[in-house]
């Protein structure tokens, strides 16, 4: 536990020193993106809903019994566990929350699918950022996809599809179907092998206009390797760093580029 802190001390301090700002995106469609979406200080309506759905997670103290599919978990022992604690470590932070709900509200993607609800944080930002949009959520815990989809039918939101599913199960079914998704937001399994086979799975899903978000792409020695790896992989045209979660694009008009973007920056324009 604490080598994986220092650890992730470190590539922090590492990204601070190396990720620029607005004003080393000489891609306008990627100055744009950063400058009305990453550094949005606007305080939208939705936020209240966001702050709101985080606290109440965080007061139930119903425990679950989880059962971890992917990379497992860091801060916990035991498999049966407190929502409350769940929520405290587990999913999107409230800050990601309002990231992803601009990131939905910008783009206004109408077919989003979502690897990974876990108790349903992202899952709400994106679908209060483009309510008609139809959502797609996939969880492999069959109890964690439950409660989730308990707790978010008591907020307003738009065209919810919850799937409880392995990954694998999930993407071989819908590899049997011709549909495409405006943006995916892959938030599980935290390990080198299956992020890349999920990423290669989704490709015939994608489009030009696709936007692709990885969560934790510095959560372990696995992940940074996959995020190396997938800035490479050919179909990529674009990539964005900003240590929270890794962003692609494949805009063939755009040059292939690869940027790093410190949210923190303060010095903008």
């Amino acid at each position: 536990m604490v080598k994986n802190r220092f650890q992730n001390l470190k590539d922090f301090l590492k990204f601070q020193f190396t990720a620029g700002n607005l004003h080393g995106l000489h891609s306008p469609f990627m100055y744009d993106f950063a400058r009305f979406v990453l550094y949005d200080k606007k305080n939208y309506a939705a936020y209240k809903y966001l702050k709101a759905y985080n606290r109440q997670l965080k007061k139930i103290n119903d425990y679950v019994d989880v059962k971890d599919l992917g990379a497992g978990s860091r801060v916990f022992l035991s498999q049966n566990r407190q929502i409350k604690d769940i929520a405290k470590v587990a999913g999107s932070s409230y800050a990601d929350m309002k990231r992803l709900y601009r990131i939905s509200q910008y783009f206004q993607p109408e077919h989003i699918l979502e690897l990974g609800t876990s108790l349903g944080k992202a899952t709400l930002a994106l679908s209060l950022g483009h309510p008609t949009a139809k959502l797609t959520t996939v969880e492999g815990d069959p109890v964690i996809a439950k409660t989730a989809e308990n707790f978010l039918k008591q907020y307003s939101v738009g065209h919810l599809d919850f799937v409880t599913a392995p990954f694998d199960e999930f993407l071989k079914d819908i590899n049997q179907i011709n549909k495409q998704y405006d943006l995916i937001f892959l938030d599980g399994h935290h390990n080198y092998k299956p992020t890349l086979q999920y990423f290669e799975q989704l490709l015939p899903h994608i489009h030009n206009d696709t936007v692709f978000i990885i969560d934790d792409i510095y959560w372990s020695e696995e992940m940074k390797k996959a995020w190396r790896m997938l800035k490479q992989h050919p179909a990529v045209c674009q990539s964005l760093d900003t240590y929270y979660f890794g962003i692609l694009f494949f805009r063939k008009e755009q040059a292939k580029q690869h940027f790093k973007i410190n949210l923190l920056s303060f010095n903008l324009f």
